[in-house]
Order: C-alpha cells, then sequence, then structure tokens
C-alpha cells in the first residue's frame, strides 16, 4: 500500500506562508482504490487569501494513481498523476460525457493549453480545482474500476459528488444528466519543472 505523506509547500511570493499539503494515494494497477486522505492546512495570511497568491506545489514524489491535495484561493486543487492505464481509459468515456472535448465556458473553466482529452499540460498529471459545479460540494475520489454504489458497471474510475450524486472522469469531465452542468474548472498553471508546479498562473499571468 502506498503510504499517506505531507509535505509543506509555498506560495510564489516568499513572504507569504506556506501551506501543508495532504496527499491521497491510492494502489493497485487492475484496480485502483483510494486511500483516506489526511487533510491539514496552515492558513495564510489574510492578505494572501485577499490576493489569492499563485501557489508552488512539489510533486516530485507523487507516483502513478496517487493525488496530492492543495489549497489555493480558499478551494482545494487536486494535483493527480495518473498511471498509463488511467491515461488511456478517458476515450472510453467520451460518449458518455457531457462536455467531452471541454467546450463550455472554456475561458473560465479550461485554459486553452488544457482543451485536450487528458485536460492538461501533460497527460499523466491532472490539475483541478475540486469543487463541483453544482451547488459547490467537493467530490470524493473513486479511483477503482468497475461497478459500485451510485456507479455505472462500466465505470473507468473518477471522482463522484456526495451531495447529488455527479460524476467526473479522471479528466474531471462531468458525466451526461447528473446535476452537475459543467466540467471542473482546470486553473491556470504552469511547470517550473518537471518536478514543480505553480498552481494561479502560467505564462500569460495570474489566474
Amino acid at each position: 500500500m502506498i503510504g499517506v505523506g505531507m509535505s509543506n509547500e509555498k506560495q510564489v511570493d516568499p513572504s507569504r506562508r506556506g501551506l501543508l499539503v495532504a496527499s491521497c494515494a491510492v494502489g493497485g494497477v487492475a484496480g485502483l482504490a483510494a486511500a483516506g486522505a489526511f487533510v491539514s492546512t496552515f492558513q495564510p495570511s489574510e492578505k494572501a487569501k485577499a490576493a489569492g497568491a499563485p501557489v508552488e506545489v512539489d510533486i516530485a514524489g507523487l507516483v502513478p494513481g496517487e493525488m496530492k491535495t492543495v489549497e489555493w484561493r480558499g478551494n482545494p486543487v487536486w494535483i493527480l498523476k495518473r498511471s498509463p492505464e488511467m491515461v488511456a481509459a478517458l476515450p472510453k468515456n467520451d460518449a458518455q460525457l457531457a462536455d467531452p472535448k471541454s467546450e463550455r465556458n472554456p475561458d473560465a473553466l479550461t485554459p486553452e493549453y488544457a482543451r485536450n482529452e487528458h485536460r492538461s499540460i501533460k497527460p499523466e498529471i491532472l490539475v483541478a480545482v475540486g469543487i463541483c459545479s453544482h451547488l459547490g460540494c467537493s467530490p470524493g475520489t473513486k479511483f477503482q474500476t468497475g461497478a459500485q454504489p451510485s456507479l455505472p458497471e462500466d465505470w473507468q474510475g473518477g471522482f463522484l459528488c456526495p451531495c447529488h450524486g455527479s460524476t467526473f472522469d479522471l479528466a474531471g469531465r462531468v458525466f451526461k444528466n447528473k446535476p452537475a452542468p459543467d466540467n471542473l474548472q482546470v486553473p491556470r498553471h504552469m511547470y517550473l519543472s518537471d518536478s514543480k508546479i505553480v498552481i494561479g498562473q502560467d505564462e500569460k499571468g495570474e489566474a
């Protein structure tokens, strides 16, 4: 079993206090099952909250099937390192998705560099705001494949909102006939290196 680790992340502005990050680990490739996550944060200053400062995240320790959660602008942001099997499963969902090509509200929900099948800069790394587009609940991880309560028999892994049952695939795309109207938001982000991501800023500036 993959252990659950914690590490301090820092905001891009070094004068601001950092955020404590929780990792949510999932095991196995054939049947990925979500492990419990321990979430704890050091609250940034009120000034930092108001500014919505970008957050720098170290992803060096992420292994395939593992997700890390950080806080940005008061919301959880997921950083999921998808396994090759997770990436390969994404096209299988297209016919069941409400917006498979992320064409709805693209300027607000999906930066140009994430308007692709995997909704990301790198196919294996998903960066998404973990807030359901229905009424603002935070979906839970359902990475295990196959039939489960509230999920279809051909479930390929993804996220389930506990409030009203909206489901999202491993690219944060919402399934048809669900309360949520839109895909999960992909925030502006960019890579400083292979192991460092900035959330809330890209080459065009801050979000």
